[in-house]
């Protein structure tokens, strides 16, 4: 899924993204960020990411403009 970090605390590591397909808002999982290069988020970044078994936002990885059909602009 594609979407855009809404919120991240990174004393917690609690945060929220928002779903650009629907605006759809989910928590982050405790393990969202293991395994990625991420070690901080910040409101506004694009990111790809999967819904675990409780509905919460996790595997985030790097997204981009192309990632998210933006159209070209040039």
């Amino acid at each position: 899924m594609q979407g855009v970090i809404k919120a991240y605390d990174p004393g917690t590591r609690d945060g929220v993204v928002v779903r650009e397909s629907d605006f759809a808002e989910f928590d982050l999982a405790e393990d969202a960020l293991e395994g990625s290069i991420f070690r901080m988020l910040r409101p506004g970044q694009r990111v790809l990411f999967e819904l675990d078994g409780d509905g919460r936002a996790t595997g985030l990885s790097i997204g981009s403009e192309v990632d998210m059909g933006t159209p070209d602009i040039h």
